[in-house]
């Protein structure tokens, strides 16, 4: 049986998925730089090179802009993929390994983007509802996950807290001041991450043993 290879994308739709990032791109860049309130069309359309009308008719506005901004996020993140092989996983080190792994992925592509939403929420309703929204479906899909690991922690620990205190050592401020303000390395904060969550999940004696005490 033989089967079709994917048709190839034509010379139209390559450059239409070049303007597309080129948009994409400049919008990132400069609702980082100027805010997403003062960022105009016309700024990011004189930015990306192209004609206004152009991105309007992909986009429609800035809050079209946002949300393609942040389905290429997820796309690239691959977070509930990450999370998905984590749980795979019954020593609860490497779970934790792969967690902070995950976190880190998610920041090192998506702390700009997590920005942006915070700047389009202040003067946005429709983009705070976005944001919220976000950040509701990341505690959610967290929670999860760290409630089906809770049987491999600290039996001291109860899922609720566990997910508490993941939620605040994962924020993306924390990546940012790490990586961006004390100049950590993404592999760096990784460790780090990995290394806390260890601290704050695993019981003493499993600490001892894979310190090698």
């Amino acid at each position: 049986m033989n089967v079709k290879s994917p048709a190839k994308p034509t010379h139209r739709q390559r450059q239409a998925a070049e303007t597309h990032r080129l948009i994409l791109e400049a919008a990132q860049t400069l609702f980082l730089e100027t805010g997403f309130g003062l960022t105009t069309m016309d700024a990011i359309a004189a930015s990306a090179g192209v004609a206004v009308s152009t991105v309007y008719a992909i986009f429609t506005n800035k809050r079209g802009i946002l949300k393609a901004i942040r389905e290429r996020w997820h796309q690239a993140s691959q977070v509930r993929e990450h999370y998905d092989e984590a749980l795979e996983k019954t020593d609860p080190a490497q779970r934790i390994a792969l967690f902070a792994r995950a976190t880190r992925q998610q920041w090192e592509q998506g702390a700009a983007m997590m920005a942006i939403y915070a700047s389009a929420a202040a003067v946005d309703a429709e983009a705070a509802l976005e944001f919220q929204s976000a950040l509701s479906g990341r505690r959610t899909n967290l929670g999860r996950w760290l409630e089906s690991s809770a049987p491999l922690f600290w039996a001291d620990l109860e899922p609720k807290r566990i997910i508490a205190i993941h939620l605040a050592l994962t924020r993306p401020e924390v990546y940012l001041e790490l990586v961006n303000e004390w100049g950590w390395t993404p592999d760096e904060y990784e460790r780090w991450l990995a290394q806390t969550l260890e601290q704050q999940f695993l019981p003493p004696d499993a600490l001892d043993i894979k310190r090698g005490r």
